[in-house]
């Protein structure tokens, strides 16, 4: 499912996995982009009905985090970033 470690760098594996979530997400009219990677940490932004939703905590920590960090080990924080905000 998820290319190899050595066979792939830290932010296209994590875009891989992130292509994996997005149809959940969009599911409920929602969508997430890739803000940056740095280090262990990756910086998202919530989109749609996922940007200002009272679950949206819920979704970063136990959806995107959880399975982040499953798949691409070397992760150790998801942080979500406002729109308009910090950007790459």
């Amino acid at each position: 499912m998820f290319r190899e470690p050595e066979r792939a760098g830290l932010k296209e594996r994590v875009e891989e996995v992130l292509r994996t979530i997005r149809p959940y997400l969009a599911a409920d009219g929602g969508n997430i982009e890739l803000v940056a990677v740095e280090g262990g940490c990756v910086k998202v932004r919530l989109l749609g009905a996922c940007a200002g939703c009272p679950s949206s905590r819920e979704t970063l920590r136990f959806g995107v985090e959880a399975t982040l960090k499953e798949y691409v080990p070397e992760i150790s924080a998801v942080i979500a970033v406002e729109a308009g905000g910090c950007s790459s």
